[in-house]
């Protein structure tokens, strides 16, 4: 009588206990070198579109052929009243994203990104604010920075002053959370007081805003305001958004070293489950040829040799998640962050699957090929 399959299987993984802890450990390896690589992936793309995607913002009016939001050119603030103006516009206003220099009280400067909005508008203001209030940065000078770039500027706490491009600024609150992709942390102030960190002339603007009323249609809107405006271009926010994403994953060759490691770490786990499924069905192959002998079938040795696969799998993608869990949670407070998803790691689950039974597939060729009489052999 053949023994289940399951419990075979079982018993082939159990009877080398090394053979098992190296083969769960390849497994381990590989899936968090891959939720590494590309939850990294994930977390620089979010980084790099994180002012637009939490602009709250319809539209975006920009200096024709602006690449990427670091990119933007001043053009005249006079548009902002064509703008609002124009049919199905709710809420529009002036908005600032340019690098500049903060100056540390040890003298040492860093760059910074000033981050200009109107704080009397909906649009453009900072999110996670965790100390402070968005209504402080009416006063001149006042700004937030983030709790993760603390020691990059020197602040310490609540009222410190510094100085950008020699003029004074006083941290007003913090964010958290608010990763630069440039390692340039964002500084957010009022957009007359970013006019002056950044050297942006009293009657220009870098972009503007654009919030649509929800009885209007976007499309509808955008195609006014192209028809309304000249030398510039109206972008909705997911498209303003995807092409930053592109410039600084694809156009830099940011994103793809770190999606080709994470194709590594595929390769490498497929490489090392399928040696190690294949010692142990050649440690096996005895047993193998007296269930042919017993008149079983390729399928069912193909089935205990997978079967053996998805519980290795099983194993590992749970030490992986693990692992995973805490090394996500340290990447928090980090320079980079590491995101996972929920239905990243349940993706997660089914690349384990298939990595480990298309490393079985090794062994399978083996077992095939097995005449039974082998086992009558000396």
């Amino acid at each position: 009588m053949r023994p289940r399959i399951s419990e075979l299987a079982w018993r082939n993984l159990v009877h080398d206990r090394v053979r098992l802890i190296v083969t769960v450990t390849g497994v381990v390896f590989a899936v968090v070198l891959i939720v590494v690589q590309f939850g990294l992936f994930l977390g620089f793309t979010t980084t790099t579109s994180g002012l637009i995607d939490h602009s709250r913002a319809d539209l975006w009016v920009m200096t024709a052929r602006v690449p990427y939001i670091e990119m933007g050119v001043p053009f005249s603030e006079r548009k902002l009243s064509t703008v609002l103006a124009t049919p199905g516009v709710a809420h529009a206003t002036k908005y600032i994203v340019r690098f500049s220099q903060w100056q540390r009280r040890d003298g040492r400067q860093e760059s910074v990104q000033i981050v200009g909005f109107d704080p009397d508008q909906p649009l453009g203001a900072p999110w996670n604010v965790v100390e402070g209030r968005t209504n402080d940065l009416k006063l001149a000078d006042n700004v937030f920075v983030d709790e993760l770039y603390k020691d990059k500027l020197g602040v310490s706490r609540v009222g410190d002053e510094f100085e950008i491009r020699g003029r004074r600024a006083r941290v007003a609150g913090f964010t958290r959370g608010i990763r630069s992709f440039t390692t340039s942390p964002y500084v957010f102030t009022s957009f007359k007081s970013a006019q002056n960190y950044a050297t942006v002339p009293g009657d220009q603007t870098i972009f503007i805003l654009v919030g649509v009323d929800p009885t209007a249609r976007v499309a509808d809107v955008r195609l006014a305001l192209a028809a309304n405006l000249r030398d510039v271009d109206v972008v909705t926010t997911g498209e303003f958004s995807r092409m930053t994403r592109v410039y600084w994953m694809f156009t830099t060759g940011a994103g793809v070293a770190v999606l080709l490691a994470a194709l590594l770490g595929l390769v490498v786990g497929v490489v090392v489950v399928a040696q190690t499924i294949y010692a142990t069905t050649m440690d096996h192959l005895r047993e193998y040829g007296t269930l042919k002998a017993m008149g079983a079938t390729n399928g069912y040795l193909y089935r205990v040799i997978i079967q053996q696969a998805m519980i290795s799998a099983v194993f590992g993608y749970t030490l992986a998640m693990v692992v995973s869990w805490f090394v996500v949670r340290g990447s928090v407070k980090g320079g980079a962050a590491i995101l996972l998803p929920l239905p990243v790691a349940i993706g997660m689950l089914g690349l384990t699957i298939v990595m480990c039974t298309g490393a079985a597939l090794v062994s399978i060729n083996k077992v095939t090929r097995l005449d039974p009489a082998t086992v009558f052999k000396g």
